[in-house]
C-alpha cells in the first residue's frame, strides 16, 4: 500500500463509516484496502485482440475498511450510493445487476470459486476518488479492490495481480456485461507503469518501467470532455466485433493472429466482405500494436520528444481508422473532438504543437469520457484556464503515476507501521 505511514490518516473516514453505517464493533478484525485507477498510455482498444498495452496506476483510488463475517452475506456501504447486499451462495450472473457494482461483486466471487480460491462474507465501508465514467477504470478499480480482499482474508494473499486482473475482467465481462479487455485490471493490479504483451491472455507478460513524467518537467492530465459513457455498450462491442471478423476472414481468431502482410494482400476482398470501417479498425490495430514497444522504449530511455510524437500519433489514429472519438449516429454529442479541438487550439497559440513538445490523444474506450493531455508543467495552470473556462471548471485532473497497485492489509499492520514511524 502507497506510504503505509500515512494510511490511517487516508483510512479514517471508511473505518469511521464501517462502525456507524455497518455496525462492525471495534473488536472485530478490519483489513484495509486500496485499488488505483489507471491511465492509458498507449494501446488503443488492442488488449481484446491479444496485443500490447501501456499503461499506468495513478494517484486516484478506490479504498475500503472491510471486516470478515461468519456467514456468507457481503454488504457495501459506498459513499453516495445505497447499501449493496450480496448473498454468496448464489454467484451465477443476474439480468437485473447489469452494470452494478452488485454484479461485479458476484462475478469476482464466482470467478474465485472457478479459480478453486475461497470467498466468504465481509462487511465493508468503500469511497473512490476514481470518478464513474471518468475513463480512468473506476469498475476495475473496485474489481480489484474487491479482489484483493477476498485475497487477503480468505486466501492468505497468495493469488497475485495477474490472477486477480483475470478474475475482475470475468466479471466485467460476464456479469457486468462490458466487453473490456484485460488492460484495466492488470494496471490497477500490479501499480506503475506497465508495458504489458497479451499474446497469451492466461498469462500476459508484464514489464514494469521506471518512468516519470514529473521528472522529465512534463504534467499528465486528463480531460473530462462532459460526455457521458451511458448508453454507449454498443459502440464498444463494435470494435472488438470489427476486429474480429477481419481476423475471421484471414483463419484467425483474433488480429494477433492474422500477419499484418496477409492483411494488406486481401485488403481488397476484406473490404468487400467485412466493410471498409472494420478493415480500418485492422488498420489502427496493427499500427498502434507495432507503437507501444517503440513508446515504451521512449519512456523506458527518456526521450519524451519521441514518446510525445508517438503519442500524437496513437491519438490521430484512433480518431481516423479505429474511429472512436465520435459516437455513431450523435451529430450534436462529440465532446471528445471538441476537447481534442481545444487542446490543439490552446497548443498552437503557445507555440507548441500536438506531437512537438507536447501531445493529446483520446483515452481509454472513447466515445465520450476524457481525453489525455501532456505538456510542459509550466503551461498547466493556463491550459486548465482556457478549457475549465469552455469545458467546466472541474474539467482538468492532474494525474500522477502510483508506483504500487492494489493491496490490502490487517489494520494493526498499519497501526504498527504509523507508530514506528
Amino acid at each position: 500500500m502507497d506510504d503505509l505511514s500515512t494510511a490511517s490518516k487516508r483510512f479514517d473516514r471508511v473505518v469511521q463509516r464501517l462502525r456507524d453505517e455497518l455496525g462492525v464493533v471495534r473488536e472485530r478484525e478490519t483489513w484495509l484496502a486500496s485499488a488505483p485507477g489507471r491511465t492509458e498510455l498507449a494501446g488503443n482498444h488492442t488488449d481484446h485482440n491479444r496485443g500490447r498495452v501501456l499503461a499506468a496506476s495513478i494517484d486516484l483510488e478506490s479504498v475500503a475498511a472491510a471486516s470478515a463475517r461468519e456467514d456468507s452475506l457481503v454488504r457495501i456501504a459506498s459513499e453516495g450510493y445505497p447499501l449493496i447486499e450480496v448473498d454468496l451462495r448464489e454467484t451465477d450472473a443476474r439480468p437485473e445487476e447489469r452494470e452494478t457494482t452488485a454484479a461485479l461483486l458476484r462475478g469476482v466471487a464466482a470467478g474465485f470459486l472457478r479459480g478453486g480460491y475461497r470467498v466468504g462474507g465481509f462487511d465493508a465501508a468503500v469511497t473512490s476518488t476514481v470518478g464513474a465514467g471518468s475513463g480512468l477504470s473506476s469498475s476495475a478499480s473496485i474489481e480489484v479492490l474487491i479482489g484483493v480482499i477476498f485475497d487477503e482474508v480468505y486466501n492468505d494473499g497468495r493469488i497475485g495481480p495477474t490472477a486477480i486482473a483475470q478474475i475482475g475482467q470475468y466479471a466485467e465481462n460476464s456479469f457486468f456485461g462490458k466487453p473490456s479487455g484485460l488492460m484495466d485490471q492488470l494496471a490497477c493490479a500490479t501499480g506503475g507503469v506497465v508495458a504489458i504483451d497479451f499474446a497469451d491472455p492466461s498469462s500476459p507478460v508484464v514489464d514494469r518501467i521506471d518512468a516519470s513524467f514529473d521528472d522529465a518537467g512534463l504534467a499528465l492530465l486528463v480531460v473530462d470532455t462532459g460526455a457521458s459513457h451511458a448508453d454507449l455498450t454498443g459502440e464498444y462491442a463494435a470494435i472488438p466485433a470489427d476486429m474480429r471478423a477481419i481476423a475471421a476472414e484471414l483463419g484467425g481468431e483474433v488480429l494477433r493472429d492474422v500477419d499484418e502482410q496477409a492483411f494488406y494482400r486481401a485488403f481488397g476482398d476484406l473490404r468487400r466482405q467485412a466493410g471498409d470501417r472494420a478493415v480500418c479498425r485492422a488498420i489502427h490495430f496493427y499500427d498502434e500494436n507495432a507503437r507501444v514497444a517503440r513508446m515504451a522504449t521512449a519512456l523506458r530511455t527518456g526521450a519524451m520528444d519521441e514518446y510525445l510524437r508517438l503519442m500524437a500519433d496513437s491519438g490521430r489514429s484512433s480518431g481516423m481508422y479505429l474511429q472512436n472519438c465520435a459516437p455513431v449516429g450523435s451529430p450534436k454529442e462529440q465532446g471528445v473532438v471538441c476537447a481534442l479541438a481545444l487542446t490543439e487550439h490552446y497548443l498552437d497559440g503557445i507555440g507548441l504543437g500536438n506531437g512537438a513538445g507536447a501531445a493529446c490523444r483520446v483515452h481509454g474506450g472513447g466515445f465520450a469520457g476524457t481525453i489525455q493531455v501532456v505538456l510542459p508543467t509550466e503551461h498547466v495552470a493556463g491550459y486548465r484556464e482556457f478549457i475549465c473556462r469552455h469545458l467546466g471548471s472541474d474539467a482538468v485532473t492532474r494525474l500522477r503515476i502510483r508506483n504500487t497497485g492494489a493491496d490490502c492489509v490487517r489494520s494493526d499492520a498499519v497501526a504498527r507501521i504509523t507508530e514506528e514511524d
